[in-house]
């Protein structure tokens, strides 16, 4: 048997993950990257949550969440604010300039996904989207 590394599922993630991000980087015309596109829908769906529970609910660690949300706060689609409860977690929630933008935000990722999907006909994208998922 030999090692073939076309036929490897970290090459071929990683290819899919560029491909992906190409297609992606070509639509965004807001200039958010992907992990500030997925903080603000994840935040547009949780409602007002704290730093830390977005960084989990978006595979982000405690470094990146810091980071992207300091830079969302800087483009002015979040605020932040102490948590009622305890003052030493902070709070992220959307700014009304942050929520007018979701429903593009989701036409957008619709069709990025779309695009990325492409090769695929509609079954084959339900199976492929499934497996994946399985495998996280």
């Amino acid at each position: 048997m030999s090692y073939r590394l076309d036929e490897q599922v970290g090459y071929i993630l990683r290819l899919a993950s560029q491909r992906h991000a190409t297609i992606f980087n070509k639509h965004s015309e807001l200039g958010l990257t992907p992990t500030q596109f997925s903080a603000l829908v994840r935040v547009a769906e949780m409602g007002s949550c704290s730093q830390n529970l977005l960084g989990r609910r978006t595979a982000m660690d405690v470094a990146t969440i810091k980071g992207v949300v300091t830079r969302l706060k800087a483009k002015g689609f979040v605020a932040l604010g102490a948590d009622p409860g305890d003052k030493r977690r902070t709070v992220v929630s959307l700014t009304p300039k942050g929520q007018e933008m979701i429903e593009d935000l989701h036409k957008f990722g619709q069709a990025v996904t779309d695009e990325t999907l492409a090769p695929l006909t509609a079954d084959e994208r339900r199976v492929f989207l499934d497996m994946l998922t399985r495998l996280t």
